[in-house]
Formats: C-alpha cells, sequence, structure tokens
C-alpha cells in the first residue's frame, strides 16, 4: 500500500484561532514560527525577529507558541480522519501520514479529495496532500501541492523524485551545512555517494539521510492508537451517607483505576474526581502529584475533597450516588520507575509528606516556588505539596526595580520600623529620580536594636509598585547595607519611613 501524507500550512496560526485574513504571526523565542497568508503577503516571513515583523506589517496581530493547544486541535483533525480511515500515524501538529485504500473511494487522488474536504469542513483553511512509496517523500509532495490539491509521485518514483530536492530539506542544520560545503548540492548528489562510504563519515543519521535521498524510506506507517477508556467508577444504591463510608467502598475502585493504567504502561499525574448527588455532579477538582498517584494517594484526594465541603449529611442532602476517577495527565511508567539503587530518599520525603497530609489536611505541608516580583516577600509562591497551582507573576518577565541575585535568607512577614542616618544625623531620603539625599552613615534594623555604623551599602533601587491602583499605590526604595558587625540587611524606604525587609545569611 502507498503512503499519504496530509500537511496542514500555518498549524500554529490555525491552532490560535487567527482567521487566514487577518495579518497574523506565532512567535517562538521572539522570531516568527508560522504567519497567515495575509501577513506573508505584507512581507512577514518564518525567522523573522519580532520587531522585523512588525516594520514590514504594523498592523500584525502577533500570539506567543502554545504547544498544547496545537496538539489538542490536531487531535480534532486526526479524530475526523480516523473516522475515514484506520490507521492513521500522527508526525507532529499539522502533519499526519496513513495508507491508502487501494480501491475505496475510487482511487488514490479520490482518497485525497475526501479526507481534504473533511478536513476543511473542521475550519481549517488550508489542506494538502501528498502520495508516494514512503512517508518522506510524500511529506515533500505534500510541501509541492496547491491548496486543498495532491500532488501524487507515481509508485516506484520516489527515487527520482526524492533525488531533485536540495539538501536544505534536511533537518539536521548541521549535516545540511557540511555536505553543502562539500559540494553535496541535492539528494540525488547525497544518494550516489557509496553507503559504506557515508555510514564511516557521517554516522547513523548519515546513513539515515542515504537511504532515504534513495527513495527507501525504512519508517512504516504507525497507527495511531485510540486512548483507552481510563475512566473508573462506582455507583452507590442507595446512595451513602458519610463520606467515610465512601472511601472505604471505593477502595476497590482506586486500585482498578491504577491497574488500568498499568496495563498500558502508563501513571497518572493529575487526577479529577467527580461527585454525584442525587443527578447531578455538585463537587469536581483537579489533584495533581509530583510524582504519581497509587490508589492511597487517591483515596487520600477523595478524603480531602469530600472533607472540605464540611458536615457530611447537610453537605450531601441525597447522599453520594457516584464517585469517578477521571485521569487529566498521564505519563509513560518508565519516566518514574525507580533506579537502579531504588527511590532512596526521595520515596522517604513523599511519604513522609503525604503522611503529614492525611493527618493534617492538605495545607499543612507547602511546598516554595520561585515567582516574579521586585520585594524579596513576592518572588516566593507558596502551594500545598503535590499541587502544581501555576504561579501568578512568571519570574522570566521583566522586573524593573527588583534587587539583584543573591536573594535573601530571612524574609520577614512583618517588616520592623528601622532608621538611617547620614554622617550629620540627618535623615536619608530618596527623589522622585532615585537621587539619595546623602550617603547612609548609621543605622539600625529595629527600634530595640542599637545604631551601628554601615560599612558598606549599595542601592538604591526604586520601584513604583501597584502604580495603577490609587489606594494601595506606593514609591519604594530599597537598599543593601553592611552593617560593621559583618551582618547584611535589605532595607526599604518607603515614602519617608524606613522599615527592615530581609536578612542576608
Amino acid at each position: 500500500m502507498r503512503t499519504l501524507v496530509v500537511w496542514c500550512p500555518d498549524w500554529p496560526v490555525v491552532a490560535a484561532g487567527l482567521p487566514a485574513t487577518v495579518p497574523a504571526a506565532v512567535l517562538a523565542g521572539g522570531e516568527v514560527l508560522a504567519c497567515s497568508p495575509a501577513a506573508r503577503a505584507s512581507g512577514v516571513r518564518r525567522g523573522m525577529r519580532r520587531r522585523d515583523a512588525q516594520a514590514r506589517c504594523p498592523e500584525l496581530r502577533l500570539v506567543e507558541r502554545a504547544p498544547q493547544v496545537e496538539a489538542q486541535r490536531f487531535d480534532d483533525v486526526l479524530e475526523a480522519l480516523e473516522e475515514l480511515t484506520p490507521g492513521v500515524a500522527p508526525i507532529r501538529p499539522g502533519l499526519c501520514a496513513l495508507r491508502v485504500p487501494p480501491r475505496y473511494y475510487g482511487g488514490e487522488r479520490e482518497t485525497a479529495a475526501v479526507l481534504a474536504e473533511r478536513i476543511v469542513e473542521l475550519g481549517v483553511w488550508d489542506v494538502r496532500c501528498g502520495i508516494a512509496d514512503g512517508v518522506f517523500a510524500a511529506e515533500h509532495a505534500a510541501r509541492r501541492a496547491l491548496t486543498q490539491d495532491v500532488w501524487i509521485v507515481p509508485p516506484g518514483g520516489s527515487a527520482d523524485f526524492v533525488g531533485e530536492l536540495g539538501i536544505d530539506v534536511v533537518e539536521d542544520v548541521a549535516l545540511a551545512d557540511l555536505l553543502r560545503r562539500l559540494g553535496v548540492r541535492t539528494l540525488g548528489a547525497f544518494a550516489r555517494l557509496a553507503p559504506g562510504d557515508v555510514r564511516t563519515r557521517f554516522g547513523d543519521t548519515g546513513a539515515l539521510l542515504h537511504r532515504l535521498a534513495r527513495g527507501e524510506d525504512p519508517q512504516p506507517v504507525a497507527r495511531r492508537q485510540a486512548p483507552p477508556e481510563l475512566v473508573t467508577g462506582t455507583a452507590f444504591e442507595p446512595p451513602l451517607e458519610t463520606s467515610e463510608a465512601a472511601v472505604f467502598s471505593l477502595r476497590t475502585t482506586a486500585e482498578q483505576c491504577v491497574e488500568t493504567l498499568a496495563q498500558h504502561g502508563l501513571v497518572v499525574t493529575a487526577v479529577r474526581i467527580e461527585v454525584d448527588s442525587g443527578d447531578t455532579t455538585v463537587q469536581s477538582r483537579t489533584w495533581r502529584h509530583p510524582a504519581w498517584f497509587d490508589a492511597p494517594a487517591l483515596l487520600d484526594r477523595l478524603r480531602w475533597q469530600l472533607a472540605a465541603a464540611g458536615d457530611d449529611r447537610s453537605a450531601w442532602r441525597e447522599g453520594i450516588g457516584a464517585v469517578r476517577f477521571v485521569p487529566e495527565e498521564t505519563s509513560s511508567v518508565g519516566e518514574h520507575a525507580d533506579t537502579l539503587f531504588g527511590s532512596g530518599p526521595d520515596a522517604k520525603v513523599e511519604a513522609g509528606a503525604a503522611r503529614v497530609q492525611a493527618l493534617a489536611g492538605p495545607e499543612a505541608v507547602q511546598v516554595l516556588r520561585p515567582q516574579g516580583g521586585r520585594g524579596p516577600g513576592d518572588q516566593v509562591h507558596a502551594a500545598p505539596w503535590g499541587e502544581r497551582v501555576p504561579v501568578a507573576r512568571p519570574a522570566e518577565r521583566p522586573w524593573p526595580g527588583q534587587i539583584p541575585a543573591p536573594a535573601p535568607a530571612t524574609v520577614f512577614a512583618s517588616p520592623n520600623q528601622a532608621a538611617v542616618a547620614g554622617a550629620e544625623g540627618q535623615r536619608i531620603l530618596v527623589t522622585a529620580r532615585g537621587a539619595v539625599s546623602a550617603d547612609p552613615s548609621r543605622f539600625r534594623v529595629s527600634a530595640a536594636e542599637p545604631w551601628q555604623q554601615v560599612a558598606a551599602w549599595a542601592g538604591p533601587w526604586p520601584a513604583d509598585e501597584r502604580w495603577w491602583d490609587e489606594a494601595s499605590a506606593r514609591r519604594v526604595a530599597r537598599f543593601q547595607v553592611v552593617g560593621v558587625d559583618g551582618r547584611a540587611w535589605l532595607l526599604v524606604l518607603d515614602g519617608d519611613t524606613w522599615f527592615t525587609e530581609a536578612r542576608y545569611d
């Protein structure tokens, strides 16, 4: 059977929901990854920097790449194709391959037309198909096809077709550059080299490319396996009246959920627990685990979820009618397998944290992660252990006025009122332009601490915080100060009042 490749150009733009008539581009690492036809008509090209693209097209709409959204949207395309023909093999979002049914739709061109029409019905504006003896040749045939059309390479003609391609089609940039410097400009010229010499000089990567250049595609189309039904649950008739009875009754169900995943070589890292009372779902929450869920961990999350509703009898007026475990994120069991010497102290830490949470509740164990912010107290995000809660302020964004590394070791929950004076005892202030009225000479970190001389200082780092909210807006300036006793402090001037915000250890 022959191979058909379906290619959806500009898939990142399509997945972002941007129409073809609007000048739009998807960015990755500050460069244009894909752009709409309207943007290309204005001179925008893939690989351009953001500034250059906006200079070519001032009305250009820019969005950041979302790989997960691209994969989810393309899954709809795969499901639509599987309704027409089995054995669809995704290559990457926007590109997939399948075997051509020899006579089912009347022929190769008719098959491509049926598949393209089905994808267009999903709102994809550009679909192109290529048919050849192998995946590699069929993909490049699809790239030559016109919009909603097919390029067919005759049977046995893949070698001649591939031989005309330039060496730039090689995904390995370093190998393509080396071949170009050696005078090899096309895949056909590369195919004429001796296979033994190619393997000796270029290794396995070069040997694979050499086979593709000769029209020998060693990569068969692997069928996409539909995800198994992994949802497990139990219905109670009559409904249960207490949460403890529900947790006890679901022990076997939780073990079945873990075992079903294991049969498919998977573990669950995020699970949604749905609880029904009567005919409606009264509670649904997604729980995440830093490693993966086993049956006791699932039951612990169910217990916490039911306990969060308060008094059982008032929360479940019609009783607990059903509970379901719905896996939302899974990964291969091989990614979480123990090392040769076991999981070591990590397993003990996880077991201890889970035990404390089981006794005191999920909020009893907190995990700290860095996040964006100007002050040291704003740069720490606390979340319950096992919960992958996204931080509200990404640390990679610019934060004007942020103090440089290293970060202070101790951040005070309530800053102590401090004092800073100059050589003549005058108060130290900072102007609106960030100028210091005088060099700090002595300071004290709180009213209970004595004054001491300043051995070294750095700053200020001024910042206008919450300037958009008139009620809570403030202008602060932070200083790093080292006393003669060797201790270092982070002092902040808020208006005309000094505070000790943190200590360096």
